[in-house]
């Protein structure tokens, strides 16, 4: 990014005012930086459910992702905590990794038709309120449920809730809103654009697209990237005609100057 003439400033961003052409980035530490437009790649972050082990473990022994984590924990016994309507699915595709899978119910109620589909493939459901996550020397050794039973398991899954790293947003009033998936909050844009509801604001990534890998989320910003300029392009033009249009303008009359100043041999 250096070495194409871009800045990279380390910092918090905590606010961001202004509008089209005149926005001010302000950083935690005090610092503040102008920009004409904004580009928000901020990503999400991953709220995990209130049960004790899953966050020291998380990215370890408790994974999300079949297809970011799959192949890593394939042939391993693997719990996968109901959290909401993907709990299924995601059973399902660790269920391709390995043969022992293992569904808490926890605080969800599984639909009828949901339970047939995770019996008919052999994947044991376990009812009750999961309120431990085992571990032993940094290890997951299984799971305990709200009756003292313990469920030896070395790997959780679960789906996390993401929510938007937007709150410095909140002064231009964009707002993260609900994801249709459900799966956690995003700040809603335009298709192929990139744009969001405020002038000058556009976002790419996992801010806006929760389920984007690393590949589609940079495709994401180049293709945000492209219509900033192209806009940038616009409006300087849309600015030099007004320019050019108005002969009163400064530059007119220097120009008027000029030519008078040559016809007077000046």
């Amino acid at each position: 990014m250096r070495g194409y003439g871009g800045e990279v400033i380390s910092g918090e961003v905590s606010d961001v005012v202004g509008s089209v052409d005149d926005f001010e980035v302000r950083l935690a530490d005090g610092r503040t930086t102008r920009a004409r437009r904004i580009l928000v790649t901020a990503g999400v972050v991953d709220e995990l459910p209130p049960v004790p082990g899953l966050a020291e473990q998380w990215a370890r022994g408790v994974v999300h992702c079949p297809y970011c984590h799959g192949w890593e924990v394939q042939d391993r016994a693997i719990g996968v905590l109901a959290t909401g309507p993907m709990t299924v699915h995601q059973a399902l595709l660790f269920h391709q990794l390995s043969d022992d899978v293992t569904v808490f119910s926890h605080q969800a109620a599984l639909p009828a038709e949901e339970l047939e589909k995770l019996a008919a493939v052999g994947i044991r459901v376990v009812e009750g309120k999961v309120t431990a996550v085992e571990q032993s020397e940094g290890t997951i050794t299984g799971v305990r449920l709200a009756d003292g039973t313990v469920v030896a398991r070395e790997v959780i899954a679960v789906a996390t809730r993401m929510v938007a790293r937007a709150g410095f947003l909140s002064s231009l009033g964009l707002i993260p809103t609900e994801h249709p998936s459900g799966m956690g909050v995003h700040i809603p844009v335009e298709a192929m654009s990139g744009k969001t509801a405020v002038p000058g604001v556009w976002a790419a990534g996992n801010v806006t697209d929760m389920a984007a890998q690393v590949g589609p989320a940079a495709a994401a910003g180049g293709q945000a990237g492209a219509m900033i300029n192209a806009d940038l392009a616009m409006s300087d033009a849309a600015a030099a005609v007004a320019q050019y249009r108005d002969v009163f303008s400064p530059e007119s009359e220097a120009e008027v100057a000029r030519i008078v100043a040559g016809d007077r041999g000046l």
